[in-house]
């Protein structure tokens, strides 16, 4: 009920600010701030029943595979650091050495080792994502109580079994903070990397737009943005609603 209720709330929430827009841009002659139904048919005939359809596969291809490869190792590497004092010792400084540099920064890096093709892209939305997931896994790994381990040792659980029965679910609701500020970050990577030296994607287009100063198109991109943002959150959403919850039924917390 109280999930059902959030969810109208939001909804009629975005009505509400859909339809103050749309009546007061309607007519307007700002060429910064075209009229929404103008924006809205241009979503349709380009990004929704046109060519744009293309660029958004292309981009959205790159988003998936470069947030997987970011989560996946974001994931194994924390829970190795988190578990291993002595890795852990070794990798810090050199980890937030990276870490401290924007992934955008390193673009022309990128563009120099793997070239202008899908694989520079990847590798920033990749390296991007991974962090956010690396420093919660490590977190996790490293706040799970003394007792647990000493548990699962008495039963005889070591190896693998321990790694996927005991540890993963232990760290799971902070690997899951952790993807939760990925997704979002994966989005400003695969623009960012598709405006330099890419002829496809919705970074591309943006800028192309952006040049041709077509504020109408700059406009149709940002609310795609916002869908797509809106879209990926839902769903991840709903995979966390099952993840977690047992920990919710542990903490008796109810589900949002």
């Amino acid at each position: 009920m109280k999930r059902t209720s959030s969810f109208l709330l939001g909804l009629l929430g975005a009505l509400s600010v859909l339809a103050i827009w749309w009546v007061t841009s309607s007519g307007a002659k700002e060429i910064y701030f075209p009229p929404l139904p103008d924006i809205l048919s241009s979503v349709w005939d380009y990004w929704l029943a046109g060519e744009g359809r293309e660029q958004l596969a292309s981009s959205l291809s790159n988003l998936t595979v470069g947030l997987t490869v970011g989560i996946v190792a974001g994931i194994v590497v924390g829970l190795i650091i988190g578990q291993i004092r002595l890795v852990r010792t070794g990798l810090t400084p050199p980890l937030e050495f990276v870490r401290a540099i924007p992934a955008t920064a390193l673009i022309p890096f990128a563009m120099v080792i793997f070239g202008l093709g899908d694989t520079m892209k990847i590798f920033i939305i990749a390296l991007g994502t991974f962090f956010p997931v690396l420093l919660n896994v490590i977190d996790g790994a490293r706040s799970i109580p003394r007792e647990s381990h000493d548990t699962a040792r008495s039963f005889g659980i070591t190896g693998l079994t321990k790694q996927l029965n005991v540890v993963l679910p232990a760290v799971t609701p902070r690997a899951v903070a952790g993807i939760t500020v990925a997704i979002p970050l994966s989005l400003v990577l695969v623009v960012t990397s598709e405006m330099t030296g890419s002829s496809q994607g919705i970074g591309y287009f943006l800028i192309t737009a952006q040049n041709s100063f077509n504020q109408t198109a700059v406009w149709g991109v940002i609310i795609i943005l916002g869908l797509l943002g809106m879209i990926l959150t839902s769903i991840f959403g709903l995979i966390e609603r099952r993840l977690l919850a047992w920990d919710r039924g542990l903490h008796g917390r109810d589900q949002l």
